[in-house]
């Protein structure tokens, strides 16, 4: 017998939207047919998606400079932050399951508006800077193996993404995104050709090198920002809700509340997710700390500067899998951010809202991921310079991240939020030192560059 789902203290105000649906849709369940790949990537749920599109061209541009500026110094975050990001992302998935509403939602319901939209708009902001270079970084991949200037691919692909987005069904969406997140796996791969020094690589993992060096600080704190990173907070919660519709459970009322059953598997999928994607962030690290440091090529760009460097040190097909993951990523990544904001925004004014709507029953929702994309390309054509603006998007991702961290600590503390489910002394132990971390790399950064 399933058990009842235990229902948070707060009552439905009447005033939060319902995702329209167009019927109710029973829990799906792996197939016993296909192949078993295809039944692993179905088990799965929104813990994977977001783990994968944490290494999005941003993070794999912030990754592949911090491997090229500092070797293996740097390789320890992968290890520090996986504890935090896991913890932050399963409450920010725990405060969905358990409330009926994405964060933004919750924000609205519980919290005066000063608290909420400054938070949304500082969301949009970053989001829509980061679709713009990441869909550069896409066509720059491209450009890798084609003989087409990446200007003229921009449009396109902006084009194809919207499309996906503003068409496609839910479910069809989250099956393209679990392949793409195999893409990622490219970058292991390739890291495995670059033959590092693993003595050197795993000392450096677990003895951490810390420099007061304002460089260095304001690489880890760009690591930080693209790892523990707000679009993700907002995405992981609204993708609950979405799985919760594709079920059956269109309404806040028919949402609220979750069972040990279903926490535990969130649990499971959260944890798989957020392993994979630090996996793939120290293996793009390793790469570029085994090559392109080793050589003394320290001042790279981007992904596609170090995939374009890697042929002659690693061999092509190191540079092929570093240009494939990267295209892969900036696919799974931009519906991501883009589609985070609409839902932020949306739940902030109240409008109907989810990718399984029609675009006619949510004309705001995808106007939102309309714009935000429109907007994001235009950055490309303005002469900002793409690759300073994935690095510097991910500083700012990571000076956002703590006042952001602090709500989602408060939300998933207060009774009224969360009734019994609130967080346990290990939750709150983690989250909080998420907080604290991500504080301090913020105040350090400031610090060292007022006083150069």
């Amino acid at each position: 017998m399933k058990a009842p789902r235990t229902v948070a203290a707060a009552t439905n105000d009447g005033k939060s939207p319902t995702i329209p649906h167009e019927a109710a849709v029973g829990v799906s369940r792996p197939r016993r047919d296909g192949n078993k790949l295809a039944r692993w990537l179905k088990s799965f749920g929104p813990g994977l998606i977001t783990g994968a599109a944490d290494d999005d061209p941003s993070g794999i541009g912030t990754y592949s400079v911090a491997g090229a500026a500092f070797g293996f110094a740097t390789l320890w975050t992968a290890l520090v932050t996986l504890p935090l990001m896991t913890v932050v992302q399963f409450i920010c998935n725990k405060i969905a399951m358990v409330s009926g509403r994405g964060l933004a939602g919750v924000l609205r319901a519980y919290y005066p508006r000063w608290v909420l939209y400054p938070a949304v708009l500082s969301l949009l902001v970053a989001n829509t800077i980061n679709v713009g270079t990441d869909i550069a970084a896409i066509a720059a991949g491209f450009n890798l193996f084609l003989p087409v200037p990446i200007t003229l691919m921009i449009v396109p692909i902006a084009v194809i993404i919207v499309a996906l987005q503003v068409w496609a069904h839910y479910k069809t969406i989250v099956r393209i995104f679990k392949w793409l997140a195999l893409s990622l796996f490219a970058y292991i791969v390739a890291a495995i050709l670059a033959k590092p020094d693993w003595a050197d690589a795993l000392r450096a993992t677990f003895v951490p090198q810390v420099s007061l060096d304002h460089e260095y600080l304001t690489t880890v704190l760009a690591i930080l920002g693209t790892t523990i990173s707000p679009y993700l907070f907002f995405w992981q919660a609204s993708q609950q809700v979405e799985e919760e519709v594709s079920q059956g459970r269109t309404t806040v009322a028919q949402r609220r509340g979750t069972t040990e059953g279903e926490l535990e598997r969130a649990k499971i999928d959260t944890v798989s997710g957020m392993f994979f994607c630090n996996l793939t962030f120290y293996f793009v690290i390793l790469a570029c700390a085994a090559t392109l440091h080793a050589s003394g090529n320290t001042e790279i760009k981007s992904a596609a500067d170090a995939a374009q460097a890697l042929k002659p040190l690693a061999g092509e097909w190191a540079s092929v899998l570093f240009a494939v993951g990267m295209i892969g990523a900036g696919f799974l990544a931009v519906p991501v951010l883009s589609g985070s904001s609409a839902y932020a925004i949306a739940e902030t004014f109240g409008w109907k809202y989810g990718l399984d709507t029609k675009p006619w029953e949510a004309k705001q929702f995808y106007a939102v991921i309309a714009l935000s994309t429109l907007v994001g390309i235009g950055i490309d054509f303005i002469g900002l310079n793409p690759i300073r603006a994935l690095f510097w998007t991910a500083v700012i991702n990571g000076l956002l991240s703590p006042p952001l961290l602090v709500l989602i600590m408060l939300a998933s503390n207060n009774k009224k939020v969360m009734g019994s489910r609130a967080n346990g002394w290990l939750a709150n132990l983690f989250g909080w030192a998420a907080t604290v971390v991500m504080f301090a790399a913020a105040i350090a950064m400031l610090v060292t560059g007022a006083s150069t």
